[in-house]
């Protein structure tokens, strides 16, 4: 049986000839067969784009700047095998992500890199903008940000008169099949933005967006108390793994 291969990672700058890393503890020279592998791999990416490769190889691309004098692919296989797909690799929880052989600082901070990276372009679309016509943007937005957690999030929208989207804010985090949520605090949080609507958004880590009792218990608590201020309860949306569900649209509210 083959030794398993090691993995070493060296700290980057930000820009590097070739993307590489120079130091002295690493090889004067890239192996060739890695040399030639990742140049070709560039260029299909750079040639046809994300749908060119599949996701362990786009995963390479990210894996070639924290380990720049290896081979990556069996890592990059390995990290698909403990989670599951592209999107729940980066999104992993910093320590779940550490507990694979071979990822260190610099793997995970690519990672976090392009999650926060890929969240902060779906809230570009949605912030500042009217969000009832803006609906599938602002369901992109959850999904990216929210459907591959790895433990309950509850965040609250708060929108102005015109339904402009001028906060979002994360209200607390939860367990796996728990979050906390004080419907007084909802609704202070609003007055202190003088909000006039909001929408409660969380996410189901088990990938099943169906609303339990408490989650309706809990909306319609919401709802009571923000109707006393003067505020608008537009929706809350339970974010499932490849699906959403819409409390308005389910009839809940």
């Amino acid at each position: 049986m083959s030794k398993p291969r090691a993995f070493h990672e060296a700290a980057l700058p930000l820009f590097a000839a070739e993307d590489e890393a120079v130091g002295d503890a690493l090889p004067a020279k890239l192996p060739s067969y890695i040399a030639d592998h990742r140049k070709r791999l560039r260029t299909r990416f750079m040639e046809g784009g994300a749908t060119a490769i599949p996701d362990y190889e786009l995963l390479e691309l990210l894996l070639f700047r924290a380990i720049p004098r290896q081979d990556v692919k069996p890592l990059a296989r390995e990290l698909l095998d403990t989670f599951g797909d592209f999107n729940r690799v980066v999104t992993a929880v910093p320590a779940r992500l550490m507990m694979v052989k071979g990822v260190g600082e610099a793997v995970v901070q690519e990672l976090k890199i392009v999650e926060a990276a890929a969240q902060r372009m779906m809230r570009a679309r949605v912030m500042n903008r009217p969000l009832l016509s803006s609906w599938d943007a602002l369901l992109d937005y959850c999904h990216t940000a929210m459907a591959h957690r790895e433990t309950e999030q509850f965040r609250i929208l708060f929108l102005d008169r015109k339904n402009v989207l001028i906060a979002d804010e994360e209200q607390a985090k939860g367990t796996v099949d728990h979050v906390p949520v004080y419907p007084r605090e909802v609704v202070k949080r609003g007055l202190e933005l003088n909000a006039s609507a909001l929408i409660l958004v969380h996410n189901h880590p088990s990938g099943d967006p169906t609303p339990s009792q408490a989650d309706i218990s809990m909306t319609l608590q919401v709802q009571e108390a923000a109707q006393v201020l003067g505020i608008t309860l537009h929706d809350h949306l339970i974010i499932g793994k490849s699906r959403e569900l819409s409390f308005r649209s389910a009839g809940y509210l």
